[in-house]
């Protein structure tokens, strides 16, 4: 009664304790030790995703802006003779023309003397050099398909937990007033939400990331196909002569 009377006499009082029952920390503190462990995973979760994405963020851009670079001036004819170049394998274009440097030097220099093995072994070379690099970006995507799929589940794992919890107390109680079943249920419906907010940026930048890397894998395919053409040629011409 006194605290009514005082709520009522100093406007926003009541505002101020509501607001101080059911904020997130106070939530987190007064959830059940499953619920808390939950939502330890649920925000664990979010910070590793999150980490990867800003990583990949930079590191898909600058290696597929490094390989485009590095592809113009190969075809300018800056980059003909690639062991005059020190430190041009500092991108994935370049390690995958890197895998067929011997067989193009070869032909360069008049050395190959019978072209299709030569070009049969290059394209094996290159098509596992593109494997490769495609592999090498792709890590951590793993953890993001994961932690899309999963953190939903655990969330409701949560939620469930912390309903079952807001019934028993409901049970122990024998009181079904809003404060006795507000302060539970919030616990429950946090940890819903915290597994989706883990879960949709997961899900977002994994299929960015998957497009991004499916255009790298082509854009490295395509020049790995230009090169296998022009190699081929330059040995038939070397043969003519």
């Amino acid at each position: 009664m006194t605290s009514f009377v005082l709520a009522a006499a100093v406007p926003g009082i009541g505002n101020v304790e509501t607001e101080s029952a059911f904020s997130m920390i106070d939530l987190l503190l007064r959830a059940d030790i499953v619920v808390q462990i939950v939502l330890v995973i649920l925000l664990l979760a979010s910070v590793w995703s999150w980490a990867i994405i800003v990583e990949k963020l930079f590191a898909l851009g600058g290696t597929r802006k490094k390989a485009l670079n590095y592809e113009e001036n190969f075809w300018s004819g800056q980059l003909d003779d690639v062991e005059a170049r020190p430190g041009v394998g500092d991108n994935p274009a370049a390690r995958v023309f890197s895998s067929i440097s011997r067989e193009w030097n070869d032909v360069r220099r008049g050395l190959a003397t019978d072209t299709a093995p030569m070009v049969e072994r290059a394209e094996r070379s290159m098509r596992a050099a593109v494997d490769r690099e495609v592999g090498r970006q792709s890590s951590g995507l793993g953890v993001l398909a994961t932690v899309g799929s999963v953190s939903p589940f655990i969330g409701l794992f949560g939620t469930v937990w912390g309903i079952m919890n807001a019934f028993i107390n409901i049970g122990q109680q024998q009181d079904t007033s809003l404060a006795t079943v507000a302060g539970p249920i919030a616990e429950a419906l946090f940890a819903t939400g915290l597994g989706l907010v883990a879960a949709i940026p997961a899900v977002i930048f994994y299929n960015k990331f998957s497009g991004d890397l499916n255009k790298l894998a082509d854009q490295l395919d395509t020049f790995s196909q230009d090169v296998l053409v022009r190699l081929s040629r330059r040995a038939d011409e070397a043969r003519g002569q």
